[in-house]
């Protein structure tokens, strides 16, 4: 598979984006929030839902645009080794076209990324290894970076 480049203009598009990153994995310490440029970036260690056979993993990282704010729930933000896996994007519209989307986790974590308008890239950045396993939800994060 080629090196997965999507932007996401609306909610529809960022829904694709959402399912390329369910199970995403990432450390904490692996989200940052650069106010001065009102951008806010995530490297991730996205699954690669499309070679289920041969479960894999690629570097990803994406980034929001126009952003406003970001609140975090339900994550310890000190500890900048704790795993999160990534398990939706939502997004809810405010004050057309402004809205926050909402990076869900696995365990109750959330991050809040209020936007002016959706503005979002995610681009596959190249490294591709074997997975331990294929995700399950029935089970905490056990798989290892």
């Amino acid at each position: 598979m080629d090196l997965l480049k999507l932007v996401a203009l609306d909610a529809e598009d960022l829904a694709v984006v959402s399912a390329h990153l369910q199970d995403a994995l990432l450390r904490v310490g692996d989200v940052l929030y650069l106010p001065g440029e009102r951008r806010f970036v995530i490297q991730t260690r996205r699954f690669d839902w499309e070679t289920p056979d041969t479960p894999q993993r690629r570097l990803t990282c994406l980034h929001f645009e126009h952003v406003t704010a970001v609140r975090v729930r339900g994550i310890e933000q000190g500890n900048k080794d704790a795993l999160l896996n990534l398990l939706a994007i939502s997004f809810v519209e405010r004050d057309a076209p402004a809205g926050t989307a909402t990076l869900i986790f696995a365990e109750g974590g959330a991050i809040q990324v209020d936007v002016e308008c959706i503005e979002m890239q995610m681009k596959d950045l190249g490294p591709v290894w074997a997975a331990e396993s294929c995700p399950s939800h029935d089970d905490q994060v056990t798989e290892r970076l």
